[in-house]
């Protein structure tokens, strides 16, 4: 039995790991920045958390190597252990979705965040393709039905091949692809999310549908109708992903939510 999705769910950036051009020397340091944040959302109120590997860049565009798997691993259990409370989710960027279900396997997440899980998008790291059909399988391989795929359509830095109808990949990404949810973006981190996007997925799908760049205090009333929110820039006091989060910050978030979603 699945536990029921959750409806606000906060990103912790992680800063650059092992084995990423910038990684600044400490695992360490990255392993207690990430305790910290996923306290500072556990005591605000987030139903969930999602990690990824966002200081990463450039990123690979499909497959990463062992040691970031690794780290991720290691961040994904501090936390867990952090934030005991909260549903965890992984996203192994670029599109490493092998990667992030053998993370949230090892370390009991409930979800995993896939950006490109059918169809083909032209990125900043080249060709990136889909993989539903070794994702499904691989899920099932290791007896982890319960850890839910997060897809994106349309996703942020990326362009198609062809221009496609967006309710028609939505429609393809749950309904051949198997999504348990789905994701809808701006055009890059932290940019907003279109209304008109949001209600034609809505109308395509029969499964959750969450926005996921963009999101801020004041633009939570344009949203409801969604099952919930994923959010990260807006959680830092600068407003810049990457930064670490801001406990009042992020409150406030919660608050503003609240409102909106438990009245709307």
């Amino acid at each position: 039995m699945h536990e029921a999705l959750p409806s606000l769910i906060g990103v912790i950036h992680l800063p650059p790991l092992p084995g990423s051009p910038r990684f600044g020397g400490s695992l360490q340091a990255i392993l207690d920045q990430t305790a910290a944040d996923a306290r500072a959302l556990e005591a605000a109120g987030f139903e969930g958390i999602i990690l990824e590997n966002f200081g990463d860049a450039p990123f690979f565009p499909e497959r990463v190597p062992p040691v970031t798997v690794a780290a991720m691993t290691a961040a994904a259990m501090t936390a867990r252990a952090a934030a005991p409370t909260v549903a965890l989710g992984v996203n192994v960027l670029r599109n490493d979705a092998e990667a992030a279900l053998a993370v949230a396997v090892a370390c009991g997440a409930s979800m995993i965040r896939v950006n490109v899980h059918v169809g083909a998008r032209i990125t900043d790291q080249g060709m990136v393709q889909g993989r539903a059909h070794e994702t499904l399988r691989l899920r099932r391989e290791l007896q982890a039905s319960a850890v839910r795929l997060l897809c994106d359509v349309d996703v942020k830095h990326s362009a198609p091949l062809t221009p496609r109808p967006l309710g028609e990949e939505a429609e393809e990404t749950a309904g051949r692809g198997l999504a348990d949810a789905i994701l809808v973006t701006g055009t890059g981190t932290g940019r907003a999310a279109a209304r008109e996007h949001l209600e034609t997925v809505h109308a395509a799908v029969h499964v959750p549908v969450l926005i996921a760049s963009g999101v801020t205090e004041t633009s939570l009333p344009s949203f409801r109708g969604a099952h919930g929110v994923i959010v990260g820039s807006c959680l830092r006091a600068s407003g810049r992903a990457g930064d670490p989060v801001d406990a009042v910050t992020a409150a406030r978030f919660v608050e503003a939510f609240r409102k909106v979603w438990r009245t709307g």
